[in-house]
């Protein structure tokens, strides 16, 4: 079966959770032993501009996700999907990675972390480098047809709404980890969308929304993943959505060690054996450093 991403937005505390560290010898530990399974969320990319969902000045405070069923329900709410992602794509678009996606990425090279599943629709684990990245909830970079099916490059899309809308360059109050800008009704009201260039379809990024079911055969190979490997290691993640928490549960069942370096609590944290509350950037410097492993510059 898929895995539908329900809308649960938030998540709070109802049991005593083992308190967060500062020590990073257990990531350490694990990275050296390799076969490191990492499990990234929102919280590795606040670093490259994009800013979480619910750390300390996350968007939930200001934006709630648009659901699959208010994309299909109309044309008017396609309108603003459409309006306000097109804003933010052109920021988006243009995030680099950071020092915790580079550091991933060099683990990778050295054969300690043979593979990540990111909740992420940023493309920046490939852009750092990294291999055998599974986007547990797609990519930004895509754009699906409705009808039928053809997925193209989002780049095309943007082309053929800056054609259709010259000159629409409204303020945006923020970006959203979604790739949407916050704009009101007014800033959306003239913006025309464009179908499907082959069949006049409605078109949609190919991106897993709340309410939608990630597909079944990217469960399964997830699931593959975590099984196959020795440690889980949650970079950036609340896991207050059950499509990243389910892998720390399933690594937990299997008795494998969890790992969750976030600064703050997550749904997951009575599953592992430690959190680690400080940045990633930062904190995956730092091991890296330990392990002797040279983690690549910044583009200029």
């Amino acid at each position: 079966m898929g895995m539908r991403v329900r809308p649960t937005l938030r998540w709070t505390p109802t049991e005593d959770l083992p308190p967060a560290t500062t020590d990073l010898e257990p990531v350490v530990d694990a990275l050296r032993a390799g076969g490191v399974l990492v499990l990234s969320g929102a919280g590795i990319s606040t670093e490259s501009g994009i800013p979480d969902y619910r750390g300390e000045g996350g968007s939930l405070s200001r934006h709630t996700p648009m659901t699959f069923q208010e994309f299909v329900s109309g044309a008017a709410a396609r309108r603003r999907y459409w309006a306000r992602s097109h804003l933010g794509w052109r920021t988006f678009g243009r995030a680099l990675p950071n020092a915790g996606h580079r550091a991933v990425a060099a683990f990778g090279r050295h054969g300690l972390v043979p593979g990540v599943i990111t909740q992420n629709v940023d493309g920046l684990h490939q852009a750092a480098g990294s291999e055998g990245v599974v986007e547990l909830h797609g990519s930004l970079d895509r754009v699906v047809c409705l009808s039928c099916g053809r997925t193209s490059p989002r780049r095309e899309l943007a082309e053929r709404l800056e054609a259709a809308n010259p000159g629409f360059s409204p303020v945006a109050a923020g970006i959203n980890p979604d790739g949407d800008a916050d704009l009101t009704d007014d800033q959306v009201a003239g913006f025309r969308v464009v179908p499907c260039a082959v069949c006049g379809g409605v078109l949609k990024p190919d991106v897993v929304f709340f309410g939608e079911t990630v597909p079944p055969e990217r469960v399964e190979l997830c699931r593959r993943m975590v099984r196959e490997s020795d440690s889980l290691l949650v970079l950036g993640s609340s896991l207050t959505v059950m499509s990243g928490l389910r892998f720390v549960r399933l690594a937990a069942e299997s008795g494998k060690p969890v790992l969750i370096v976030n600064r703050d609590p997550t749904r997951g944290d009575r599953h592992a054996r430690a959190r680690v509350g400080l940045l990633l950037g930062p904190a995956l410097t730092t091991v890296a450093g330990r392990l002797g492993v040279t983690v690549e510059e910044a583009a200029a």
